[in-house]
């Protein structure tokens, strides 16, 4: 593993950033703090990031380079270790065990808050540089609140609209298994069961975080912006009026701003 520590002359030109979720796999290389190229696949496709993976091994020639993993799936974790292995690259970093998450949390002493969620708080209030709500839609739905401090203090989470689906499905016996897609924008009344779960489970999502961002202004005292990020963004989110700004890959930026603080001469970090 080459080396990471606080010394300039050994921190990484060039990063590439892995999140394994509980549904797909994402990723980013960067350039400096610059992302140059994203992607994602599903959990059963985790050789074509080892091959990105190694590809980008290729691409960097002289200086330093590093491979930076965040996970809650440990099962998939282990078995993109493995790819990666047969990749020929055997030195990733994993947050958690060779890079911490520089953010302060108010929680329980026995709290295990998901990476996931303190990335995207960590970049988040990184991009708003003051207190906000953070919205991830994906497998599940996390509603949480960074004070103006950069304090992560929690959140909600919930079921995710396609996992909401699945269980209706899964649950009944005569609702169809649907995928989330031609959701019927602006529908009232679903006029039949393919439309009715569809809107509900896109207004269940919509309605949730609009509650939670009220009751969480009622609580701070403020209105804060909203933050949306995830897999199901912009299809959930694009175009509500509570949402200030979407970020595709805020995950993915905060390992980036973890690597960069956890590397920089001091504990300050050059935006």
């Amino acid at each position: 593993m080459s080396e990471l520590t606080n010394g300039r002359a050994n921190v990484p030109l060039a990063f590439m950033a892995i999140v394994v979720g509980n549904t797909n796999t994402r990723f980013a290389f960067f350039s400096g703090k610059n992302l140059t190229d994203s992607g994602r696949v599903g959990n059963a496709e985790l050789n074509e990031v080892a091959k990105r993976a190694k590809a980008f091994r290729g691409d960097i020639s002289g200086g330093h380079s590093a491979i930076v993993i965040a996970s809650d799936n440990d099962p998939i974790l282990q078995k993109l270790i493995g790819e990666l292995e047969d990749a020929g690259i055997s030195d990733p970093y994993l947050i958690g065990r060779d890079l911490d998450i520089p953010i302060e949390c108010a929680l329980d002493a026995d709290a295990t808050p998901g990476q996931d969620r303190l990335l995207n708080a960590l970049a988040a209030w990184s991009v708003m540089d003051q207190a906000c709500v953070v919205v991830d839609t994906g497998t599940a739905i996390t509603v949480d609140f960074v004070d103006g401090e950069g304090v992560f203090q929690g959140g909600v989470i919930a079921a995710g609209a396609t996992l909401s689906l699945k269980a209706l499905h899964q649950g009944t016996a005569a609702l169809p298994e649907l995928s989330l897609s031609d959701v019927p924008e602006g529908l009232v009344f679903g006029k039949n069961t393919r439309q009715a779960m569809l809107s509900g489970v896109l207004w269940a999502a919509r309605g949730l975080v609009e509650k939670m961002v009220e009751r969480y202004a009622l609580e701070y005292g403020a209105y804060p912006p909203v933050v949306a990020t995830g897999s199901d963004a912009e299809l959930l989110m694009n175009g509500q009026p509570v949402i200030d700004r979407i970020v595709p890959n805020l995950t993915l930026l905060g390992i980036e701003l973890a690597c960069r603080r956890a590397l920089s001469t001091d504990s300050q970090v050059e935006e």
